[in-house]
């Protein structure tokens, strides 16, 4: 968002005589109507008009009640909602430019020259024709009498703003697009269900998924759930597949696997670009090796369903940066695409875009695979490499004679054991012994170690909580103990697994190196909390699940209280001082306040609170949601907030509370959670396998260098690894987390969403970029 080119412009109003119009095209995905719901928001917000173009290019065309000026209360209860509530159709008529003509004079008829389209490549595509010929449309216009100079002369120039809501995630130039996230919830539910009735009859299950141009969705779903095997159209499989994929078959259930997932993207195809489909898979297996198999093909259950918080979180932040990228254009501005690259949020000129994801398909079609792979962008090609290697079962028959030991620190989360397995499998394909270390350090200073083998992790993806078993215990008193067993079981490096517990026990273990040579062993922290608190990483295995849980119990919260009409509902959230659960799930269920340790409030901000909820009951809107991280303020307790609300609030309202309590940190994990958690083990146990060769002299393994015992971290694009001496400076130690949060920064979205007067802080300004290879390493 930009002040550069308006140092003292006030953002509130920005937007005055301006009219801006959202419109939903192509398929529908889940997350779109947080998009539509933040647009119009912010859109108001800044001063302007909003309309609604209902059934998308169509509804632009067919004018009259199709567009309509949107309020504050029409996108209500929208957020939790799946598909998009404006309609969407694929309209012949715009294609045309007659249909395009009269589109052109519906928006010049209602001072419409703001246009925020929300679809795929072809919607994006149509809308950027529609801009260029702009001006000729209005000179027809004028020539056939339809509208007047002046009209013409005040609507001289089209501005368009696009937000990606494809579930394919086929996209280049942005890591995620609307609605994917949720489609892989779709998927992965599918799948955890299937691999219960799989197991039980000993199948072969083979799932058919979306994706016609684009393998995202079949190689995050496979690897997410260790599927046997993955086709996609970007990668297709080499000659003599069958052979291939029917020995890892057959391997599999010899090592005593009772089921096989194949995934198939619904493009996918061999590389003289004949289609590969399920049934000819199936027959396959049938003939050769005579297993009972099954398919299912999931088709448009991935469309449907409430969107995930990620979902929500994208689509509101897409809609805010849609309306400053709309309301900051200028006539020479390309038409651009609002996206996210890591968790930033970015500008692309949308031609540039289209441009590549047409590269992709032209690649493929020219059986350039290769290529088509690395124009996806940096993380589709960092999960097909991961993918291929855990798929890789025949271990070296050469060993390394590394010994890596592996264990879980704090409080249990979703996708610990995600990341155990894939650390587990890819030591074992660098030819390490595997060790487990069972219940944190506590189980390092006892012994309560032993070997871990491939077999061992199977099916470890899908399960929530620590199969290892984990305790908050810190090292520092059993260092003597600790620094024994390393010996005694010839530990050469440390996979530590956790939260906050782990990021302090790894820096105990390292200011032991002084005392304990043992300690002088490379090891990796890899950030795994609900809390989101670990310094060095934007992100924490588990703490997207555990959002999830909670947007989920809140979506049901407001639907309770929406029943019942002038209800508050007080929910409090876990996360020790750190708010970024209260924060983010206030965002993704559309609470009105959400109270953190980082964010201080005083009694006057509680007083502006219920006066907001007293106006807001006059609408038509008549409930409200706070959100109380349990460790914001000693004094301001959640009893104390219900207590105050319950009698600020005494003839208007009345008042419920809820403590969510442990059910945060259970479930099983979501796509995110699994995905990150297996590129994290992958990545931690290459990058200890080179620097235990760095670390090599004289016979033996000698590490005590600062670089040597790292956090491994999603730092805005990219994960890399920071030394725990250094980022011990960016640390609040006492209240348990980092001096810097780069969420901290997206508060004032919600704040704004939810009808606050608040000034939004424009000075982060997000220039144009451009898409060469600009997709980071989030690509869930």
């Amino acid at each position: 968002m930009s002040s550069d080119l308006h140092p003292t412009l006030d953002p509130t109003k920005m937007g005055l005589g301006r009219s801006i119009a959202v419109l939903t095209s192509g398929g529908d995905a889940q997350g779109m109507n947080a998009a539509v719901r933040a647009t119009v928001r912010v859109g108001l917000y800044t001063g302007a008009k909003v309309y609604f173009v209902h059934e998308g290019y169509q509804g632009l065309v067919d004018g009259g009640d199709n567009i309509h000026l949107a309020t504050w209360e029409s996108v209500s209860m929208m957020l939790q909602l799946g598909g998009t509530v404006i309609g969407s159709a694929r309209s012949k008529d715009f294609r045309t430019r007659e249909g395009r003509t009269k589109a052109a004079c519906n928006l010049v008829k209602l001072g419409i020259t703001n246009l925020c389209v929300i679809g795929g490549d072809g919607s994006l595509t149509g809308a950027d024709a529609f801009r260029s010929e702009w001006s000729g449309l209005l000179g027809d216009l004028v020539t056939a009498g339809s509208i007047s100079e002046a009209e013409a002369k005040q609507s001289s120039h089209l501005n368009i703003v696009g937000m990606v809501g494809s579930i394919d995630n086929d996209f280049c130039g942005t890591d995620m697009t609307i609605g994917t996230d949720s489609a892989l919830h779709r998927i992965i539910e599918v799948v955890d269900a299937i691999t219960t009735t799989a197991q039980s009859h000993q199948r072969t299950f083979i799932l058919e998924v979306m994706g016609r141009h684009c393998g995202y969705l079949a190689l995050v779903s496979a690897l997410s759930c260790g599927a046997d095997w993955v086709f996609i159209p970007e990668m297709p499989p080499d000659d003599g597949w069958e052979d291939h994929l029917c020995r890892r078959l057959a391997d599999q259930r010899a090592r005593g696997s009772r089921l096989n997932v194949i995934i198939v993207a619904e493009g996918a195809m061999s590389r003289d670009g004949q289609p590969i489909t399920s049934d000819q898979i199936k027959e396959l297996v049938i003939d050769r090796l005579g297993f009972d198999t099954r398919t299912t093909v999931l088709g448009h259950v991935q469309r449907g369903g409430t969107p995930s918080a990620f979902d929500r979180i994208l689509g509101s932040r897409m809609g805010v940066e849609a309306v400053m990228a709309l309301l900051e254009a200028t006539p020479d501005t390309p038409a651009c695409v609002v996206s996210l690259s890591g968790n930033q949020a970015v500008r692309l000129p949308l031609m540039e875009c289209v441009q590549v994801t047409k590269d992709v398909t032209a690649a493929m079609a020219e059986g350039r695979f290769e290529d088509a792979l690395k124009l996806r962008g940096k993380s589709f090609e960092n999960n097909w490499k991961t993918y291929k290697l855990l798929a890789h079962i025949n271990p070296p028959d050469v060993k390394s004679n590394i010994n890596l030991a592996i264990l879980n620190i704090g409080a249990p989360c979703a996708g610990m054991n995600a990341a155990v397995r894939s650390a587990v499998r890819m030591g074992i394909i660098q030819g390490h012994t595997m060790l487990a270390v069972h219940d944190g350090f506590d189980g390092l200073a006892h012994g309560q170690i032993e070997p871990i083998t491939w077999t061992s992790v199977t099916g470890w993806t899908g399960k929530g909580g620590s199969m290892l078993g984990t305790k908050r215990s810190l090292p520092g008193k059993m260092l003597e103990e600790i620094s024994q067993n390393i010996a005694k079981f010839n530990i050469h490096a440390l996979v530590i697994i956790g939260g906050f517990e782990a990021f302090v026990g790894g820096l105990e273990l390292v200011q032991a190196r002084e005392k304990y040579e043992e300690m002088c062993i490379p090891m990796v922290v890899i950030p795994a909390t609900v809390s989101n608190n670990v310094p060095g990483s934007d992100f924490s295995i588990g703490a997207d699940t555990a959002l999830n849980t909670i947007t989920a119990t809140c979506d049901r919260i407001k639907q309770s209280a929406a029943g019942t009409k002038r209800r508050v509902f007080i929910v409090e959230t876990m996360g020790g001082y750190c708010g970024y659960l209260a924060t983010m799930a206030g965002l993704a269920a559309g609470a009105d306040a959400a109270y953190i340790y980082e964010d201080k409030f005083n009694i006057k901000d509680l007083e502006l609170n219920v006066e907001h909820l007293v106006e807001k009951m006059k609408t038509t809107v008549k409930r409200g949601l706070i959100l109380r991280n349990e460790n914001s303020n000693a004094n301001y307790t959640t009893d104390f907030i219900f207590n105050l609300y319950s009698e600020e609030g005494k003839g208007i309202f009345d008042c419920r509370k809820n403590v969510l309590g442990h059910m945060q940190q259970g479930g099983t994990p979501t796509p995110f959670d699994r995905n990150f958690g297996t590129k994290m083990g992958a990545k931690t146990v290459l990058w200890l396998t080179d620097k235990l060769k760095e670390c090599y002299r004289h016979g033996r393994i000698f590490a005590n260098t600062p670089d040597s015992a790292c956090v491994l971290g999603m730092r805005k694009r990219a994960l890399t690894f920071q030394p725990l001496t250094e980022l011990k400076a960016d640390t609040d130690l006492e209240h348990r987390i980092p001096k810097t949060q780069w969420w901290l920064k997206i508060r004032p979205i919600m704040k704004i969403l939810a009808k606050y007067d608040i000034k939004l802080d424009t000075s982060e300004h997000t220039d144009m970029e451009h898409v060469i290879n600009k997709r980071g390493d989030l690509g869930k």
